[in-house]
């Protein structure tokens, strides 16, 4: 046996909670707390064993890192064949994790370190409402099995992200263990009300409780995760006591009985893992024939691990004090010969046997047959063949199948590829290509009668395996994204493209050139920035050698074209055929001059042509003559062809907004939470040009009730700060904003503006930031991104006109309020301003509304603030006193616009406000179209079959519209003209209520 504790494999001296090695034995994963959430990373198992690769610098030890994770992750699991990894954290968010095609290494964004795979959130399971602290995946990776602090255990489709089975809904208490049995007939879970429950699968409804053995459990531990025996025979549980002794219980499938445990250890258990083979050795020295049995791992609280085999009662090997802090889990590998498990104290350690220590592993064939044999076929295993297969109740739908199934061979057939789309998919994808360029060529012919060959793009892929199932890795796995392999695979290409005889039509709009590499081996292979574009047209001489020339490539309609740079090595032969070529070409030219007079004609025919289209869109489809003379000109003197210029983005212009900016003080005070002056006040403290040597340095230094919470020091003069309870904003004099999260700690490297900061403010976790050249932007420093990316001022102001009011809400909207009295929002799903207050605005002024206005007054939020006090409803009858009607239209008018401005603001309390007025106005002024308009939309639809046919949603701002409406109904009811109405909505809310 070989122990091993890599001190590399570390969480920077936070605990791991979870570790499981990927079935291939090539990775390992491991979860838990990263600085500011939760931390997922996969490790090199190759460095783990083997002490030659550990020492090997060019070894990667790190593959990936996943930090999506909000709060601490508690555990990681691989599903069977390797596809998939889930992990599950504090955040109650299970995720389902897949690696990326085509993405090379490098470093993730806030992470410095290498990252060698990529791997991405396939899904995200919401379902929990409390951390998730264990996670389980059934045999045929069918379902997965996920429990939590919220005492319930969901079970997962896994054959469809994000769909639930069943919610099981038993225990007690805190839900921290599960497992499933072998065959998939049945579920069990341990929990802190000391019970271990099992559910069968059939209908999960509960098979039993067992609770006599853990009557005298005291205390709890982090995990309880128990586990089911390979054959299916025992499962054995977590935390029981015997004798007031600490044991790990044996519960058998016979009956479900606890007469045996395994005992020895001094503390609670934690953890139980068994290998997932059934062994077999000779067990007793007078007889020869081989026994066979289970081994079983167990993690205890007393730092201790024990390793058992079931036809022994004695354990194999016990390893006391081999963490600091208690085992928290434990994973064998699928070989049955390695075991790594992990600590609170953030390290992992890595055991090793042989199988003369172990017994010999069962082979997986051999195992599933005896598994069969015992309990019958699994119903997993059908579901998993099986999974989208129905019955077909309709003779319509078999013959729609049908002829579905005819169509597909016949264009099989036309196309003449005998490779199935998925098997096609997987062949290239492992790299082995069943088809050359030529097998499937797409053929145009030019009006003059020449064929012309459409080329078909071969993107190189790296090797994720079968069905998207990674690889086992390797160090040839990352030959892949270095340079010389790179350049070895575009020098392919390019002979294949290369051929004499293949030709390419100029207008062929899905035409991809094969002989520049892809834009990002370009740029790994040069190092720097290239033009080469992703979809290029080319034109070429029938039968010549000369490598494609892309329309973007940048020439002189007077010059030879430049070459576009690749890798592909020129020799010196080939260099000096090309300046005898360009020779021959300069004495042809010299003894004909009429023919750089003929090119000179048909370039000015082109540039006529591109003109015209510039001018005027469109032009007339030349003559046939015509197109005949500017094609002939085109093949014979492919080079000097003319590009039609790219497209450019345009840049946004803010029509010379300078914005004031404030200016530099000596030292400052800013407030940023409580009450200036009070004890419980935060502020920061700001001390510019201090004298540091020969160097001034600024200073930057947050206080907490008169303690100095944390102190940064910036090279540039501070000009502006604002902060909330997650993050502290500096913006500088040399245009850059930095930003510090809790503790003082950087978030970002220093944000790079364009010109000096206005206004800058904080609320939670966003920032906002107005540049004095009048651009917007906004950051979510939660989610790390970009909400509102340089957005113009210009729309809304003028030069003359300045911002006088700037802020920023809970949900990351900015409202700003011109010195003109207009307050805008900027939305940027729809990417547009939106004015949701004008001084001059006569609806909000002439409004007759207050008289329906709710007992509990005005609602408060940022559209009451840019608004202020409303008018009274004298003056608004003093000007509509002649024309009752345009009252009430303006009246309406304007409640509507606030509804809508509330709603653009996520402003829930002053959207309950305003919608309970509106419904109010339009009862007392009997207006029954609106009126139902309203009601319609807040009751939804009544059958759950036309549910979601409009695209309604039961809930708007985080309120439900059916109770609202429930709230609201009896204040219409009071209003007799409306009984029939309240009558007709109040009985379709309890049939709602009793159908539900």
């Amino acid at each position: 046996m070989r122990l091993l504790k890599p001190e590399w494999v570390t969480n920077d001296d936070k605990p791991i909670f979870s570790v499981d090695i990927h079935p291939d034995g090539s990775r390992v994963a491991t979860g838990g707390q990263g600085e500011d959430c939760g931390k997922v990373v996969i490790w090199n198992m190759g460095p783990i064993r083997d002490e030659k690769e550990e020492a090997d610098l060019s070894t990667p030890r790190i593959l990936c890192q996943m930090d999506n994770h909000l709060g601490c992750v508690n555990c990681v699991r691989w599903s069977g064949n390797g596809k998939f990894l889930a992990s599950g954290g504090d955040d109650k968010l299970v995720m389902i994790w897949q690696t990326s095609r085509g993405l090379g290494s490098g470093k993730s964004f806030g992470c410095s370190v290498t990252i060698v795979e990529q791997w991405r959130a396939l899904a995200t399971l919401r379902g929990h409402s409390g951390d998730v602290l264990d996670l389980a995946w059934s045999p045929q990776d069918v379902w997965l099995a996920s429990c939590s602090v919220d005492n319930s255990i969901v079970i997962w489709n896994a054959l469809k992200f994000p769909d639930q089975v069943a919610i099981l809904k038993g225990h007690s208490g805190l839900v921290k263990g599960v497992t499933w049995d072998p065959v998939g007939k049945y579920l069990a879970s341990q929990s802190d009300d000391k019970s271990l429950k099992v559910w069968r699968t059939s209908d999960w409804k509960e098979e039993s409780s067992i609770t006599s053995c853990f009557e005298e459990c005291g205390g709890t531990t982090h995990v309880l995760r128990l586990n089911w025996s390979p054959d299916g025979n025992h499962i054995v549980s977590a935390h029981a006591m015997n004798n007031r002794g600490p044991t790990a219980q044996i519960v058998e499938r016979n009956g479900w009985g606890t007469s045996l445990d395994f005992v020895g250890h001094r503390k609670a258990i934690t953890v139980v893992k068994f290998n997932p083979k059934i062994l077999s050795k000779q067990i007793k020295r007078t007889s020869e024939k081989q026994q066979q049995y289970s081994c079983c791992a167990i993690g205890s609280k007393d730092r201790s691990l024990s390793i058992w085999l079931t036809a022994l009662k004695r354990p194999l090997v016990v390893l006391h004090d081999l963490f600091e802090k208690s085992i928290l889990d434990i994973s064998w590998s699928s070989s049955g010969l390695e075991l790594m498990c992990c600590s609170l104290d953030g390290t992992v350690a890595y055991l090793g046997f042989d199988q003369s220590e172990i017994g010999m592993p069962m082979f997986k064939d051999d195992q599933q047959a005896l598994l069969e044999k015992i309990y019958g076929k699994s119903v997993l295993a059908s579901k998993a063949t099986n999974a989208s297969s129905h019955i077909i109740e309709s003779a319509a739908v078999l013959n729609l199948q049908q002829e579905q199934q005819q169509h597909r061979e016949r264009e099989n057939s036309m196309s003449g590829s005998s490779v199935p789309p998925k098997a096609l998919s997987a062949v290239v994808a492992t790299g082995d290509q069943p088809f050359k360029p030529r097998d499937k060529q797409i053929e145009t012919r030019t009006p003059d009668g020449k064929r012309r060959i459409t080329p078909i793009f071969l993107a190189p892929q790296p090797d994720i395996g079968d069905a998207g199932i990674p690889a086992p890795f390797t160090n040839k796995s990352i030959a892949f994204n270095s340079s010389k392999e790179t350049s070895k695979i575009i020098t392919e290409r390019q002979d294949r493209v290369t051929q004499p005889g293949l030709n390419v039509s100029s207008n062929s709009s899905q035409s991809h050139s094969l002989a520049s590499p892809p834009h990002h081996l370009v740029n790994t292979i040069m190092h720097q920035p290239t033009a080469v574009s992703e979809t290029k047209t080319c034109i070429t001489e029938p039968g010549a050698t000369t490598p494609f020339i892309p329309l973007h490539t940048p020439m002189d309609v007077d010059k030879t074209p430049v070459r576009p740079v690749t890798s592909t090595p020129v020799s010196r032969q080939e260099s000096q055929n090309d300046k005898e070529r360009v020779k021959e070409k300069e004495k042809e030219r010299d003894k004909d001059p009429d023919l750089d007079k003929t090119k000179d004609k048909d370039r000015e025919k082109l540039k006529g042509n591109l003109s015209l289209k510039r001018r005027h869109g469109k032009v007339g489809r030349p003559r046939k003559s015509e197109r005949e003379t500017q094609m002939a000109a085109m093949v014979s003197h492919p080079l000097p062809v003319l590009a039609e210029p790219e497209r450019t983005r345009p840049v946004l212009t803010s029509q010379d907004l300078q914005l004031s900016v404030p200016t530099i003080q000596k030292s400052s005070v800013h407030l940023i939470e409580g009450q200036m002056g009070s004890d419980n006040c935060t502020t920061v403290e700001v001390e510019n040009k201090l004298s540091i040597g020969t160097r001034q340095m600024h200073r930057v230094r947050c206080v907490s009730s008169g303690k100095v919470l944390w102190e940064q020091l910036l090279t540039s003069p501070v000009i502006a700060v604002a902060g909330s309870r997650q993050v502290t904003c500096v913006a500088c004099e040399d245009k850059t904003l930095t930003i510090f999260g809790v503790g003082g700690r950087r978030l970002w490297p220093p944000l790079v503006l364009g010109s000096q900061v206005s206004v800058l403010k904080c609320t939670g976790c966003y920032i906002m930031a107005v540049i004095s050249q009048g651009y917007l932007y906004v950051w979510n420093s939660r989610s790390v991104c970009g909400v509102i990316q340089g957005q113009t001022l210009s729309a809304i102001m003028t030069v003359s006109e300045r911002v006088i009011r700037a802020a920023l809400t809970n949900e990351g909207v900015p409202l700003l309020t011109i010195s003109s009295g207009r307050s805008f929002i900027f939305a940027p799903e729809i990417g547009s301003w939106m004015l949701v207050n004008d001084r001059d605005d006569y609806l909000h002024v002439c409004s007759d509304h207050h008289r329906c206005s709710p007992s509990k007054g005005r609602a408060s939020g940022p559209l009451a603030s840019v608004q202020g006090g409303g008018s009274s409803n004298q003056q608004a009858g003093r000007i509509f006193q002649s024309d009752a009607s345009m009252q009430q239209m303006s009246t309406v008018s304007h409640l509507e616009n606030q509804l809508a401005s509330s709603l653009a603001l996520k402003s829930a309390s002053e959207y309950c406000f305003w919608l309970e007025t509106y419904i109010r106005y339009l009862a007392q002024e009997g207006l029954e179209g609106k009126l139902r308009a309203v009601c319609d939309d807040l009751l939804g639809p009544v059958y759950a079959r036309t549910s979601g046919s409009n695209g309604w949603q039961p809930t708007i701002l985080g309120q439900n519209k059916r109770e609202f409406l429930r709230q609201v109904l009896p204040v219409v009811g009071t209003n007799l003209r409306w009984q029939r109405l309240y009558t007709e909505y109040q009985e379709q809310l309890e049939t709602l209520c009793s159908s539900t």
